[in-house]
């Protein structure tokens, strides 16, 4: 099932940015998320994204590695924390799937 098309100018309301994941902790009151600590760069800072991924990924796939996220997702309470953005993934019936960068770019590159 396919969602609802977008403008253009929907599409650029989001913003996606490179994010490196500096920390990631397995909070003790969730047994799914998982707790990033993720540096944007100058312009955007470093920010707390929770992820639903604990079941399949770890410290090891994750931590000092890039990712691409929407940074201005509305924020989420999650415990006594808030997420500050999500992480983008492939989505697939078995696990979700991450998808680091190729190439290092500079923290808080915009994705387009």
């Amino acid at each position: 099932m396919t969602k609802p098309e977008v403008s253009y100018e929907e599409f650029g309301k989001m913003d996606f940015r490179v994010g490196r994941v500096d920390k990631v902790e397995m909070p003790d009151w969730s047994t799914k998320l998982l707790r990033l600590e993720v540096d944007f760069g100058e312009e955007v800072g470093k920010r707390v994204i929770f992820s639903g991924i604990r079941k399949w990924y770890g410290v090891a796939d994750l931590e000092g590695k890039q990712f691409i996220f929407l940074v201005n997702m509305a924020v989420k309470k999650m415990g006594d924390e808030q997420s500050q953005g999500m992480m983008i993934m492939a989505d697939t019936e078995e696990k979700p799937i991450i998808i680091p960068l190729q190439t290092e770019v500079p923290n808080g590159v915009v994705v387009r």
